[in-house]
């Protein structure tokens, strides 16, 4: 009994020692696991975000009229230059029958003053040849007729106003001759022959005639998120690429942070401006969709390398790469890092340029002997 207990036993040995054996054997015949390497480059890093908005000119003046009416001519159209004072469209005044009506009130009012003082006036002068009156009551009596003669040619002149917007004297300064404020682009002309204006006053803004600015002086204006928002300042470089405009940015600077977000699909959206540089080359539409990338850093030339390849001590959680020292041995090694841009990672020091950095892919062979990263 105890024989046979002795041959399992060393049986069970024998078979648990062959196993192991042939287990390492398997082991040696396998390939053995193969990493690449990639070297540091020299890269221009840019670390920015970006703001979607579009591009508007820094000053738009609107037109509007001070005398309500229909639009009777229009002497200009969307892309003409102007100049301030020049004529931009005539209004024909339709009166309002009330006021029309007063008006004319006014004017026979004025005319029964005026002849009830000059009556006063012959009067006065027929007392003062006799030696009535002296010659100071002549003369306020003169008075009294010729400020009544103004106040009929007054109301006369009202009338007209009211009637036709302008009157006799008036020039360049009438109502119905809509003018341009300023020196630039015309914009829109968003109205046409015979359409109806609103007078602008206290109670109404008006209509707008026209959209007039200078087009050398554009702004970008976008918004940006919230969470990124607290990442720029004032004074960034702007770099603003234009959809309709391939293959070319154009700088601006951020002059511009809004103090108060607003809610949009959810989410708080804060408003900036980039004033743009002048182009003297190529036009810029306003109202052009853009996008604003706002440099945040910026490194040129700098050695660089993969985020992918930077790995993280666990306990310390420095960053750190494995260098191969030939023959797929690698050491580790510790480095600095400076900005990145989300790809590529500047490194300040721990390692050159001729250094081999392990890509943590390793490389098997498969069945048909290619090799698969």
């Amino acid at each position: 009994m105890k024989k046979s207990i002795t041959r399992i036993i060393l049986l069970l040995i024998v078979v648990t020692f062959g196993g192991a054996m042939y287990y390492l054997y398997q082991k040696n015949a396998e390939d053995p696991i193969v990493y690449e390497t990639e070297k540091p480059s020299k890269q221009n890093i840019i670390k920015k975000t970006v703001a979607t908005g579009s591009i508007l000119p820094l000053e738009e003046v609107l037109i509007k009229p001070n005398i309500s009416g229909v639009i009777e001519e229009i002497f200009v159209e969307g892309g003409d230059y102007v100049k301030s004072g020049d004529l931009l469209c005539r209004i024909k005044v339709v009166p309002n029958l009330s006021a029309l009506n007063n008006a004319r009130n006014s004017i026979e009012e004025a005319k029964i003053a005026l002849d009830d003082q000059l009556r006063n006036l012959q009067r006065q002068k027929g007392l003062f040849e006799k030696g009535v009156i002296s010659k100071v009551d002549l003369e306020r009596a003169q008075v009294s007729y010729d400020q009544s003669k103004q106040s009929y040619g007054a109301a006369n002149k009202n009338y007209d106003i009211v009637k036709t917007g302008t009157t006799k004297g008036f020039g360049n300064s009438a109502n119905t001759q809509i003018r341009s404020t300023v020196s630039g682009m015309v914009l829109e002309v968003p109205v046409e022959v015979g359409n109806q204006v609103i007078e602008s006053n206290t109670f109404n803004e008006g209509t707008t005639i026209a959209a007039i600015a200078d087009v050398e002086k554009m702004i970008f204006e976008g918004k940006i998120d919230e969470s990124e928002v607290g990442k720029i300042k004032e004074n960034l470089p702007l770099e603003i690429t234009v959809g309709a405009i391939e293959g070319t940015t154009f700088d601006a600077i951020l002059d511009y942070i809004a103090p108060k977000g607003m809610e949009e699909n959810g989410a708080i959206q804060f408003e900036i401006k980039g004033t743009m540089a002048k182009q003297d080359s190529i036009f810029i539409r306003a109202g052009l969709s853009a996008n604003a990338s706002v440099i945040l850093a910026r490194a040129d030339s700098v050695l660089a390398i993969k985020e992918a390849l930077v790995q993280f001590d666990e306990k310390t959680k420095k960053p750190y790469v494995e260098i191969d020292n030939g023959a797929q041995q690698f050491e580790r090694k510790n480095i600095e890092l400076g900005i990145s841009d989300g790809i590529f990672v500047e490194i300040k020091s721990g390692i050159t340029a001729e250094d081999n950095i392990k890509v943590w892919n390793a490389i098997e062979k498969e069945e048909g002997g290619q090799e698969d990263s």
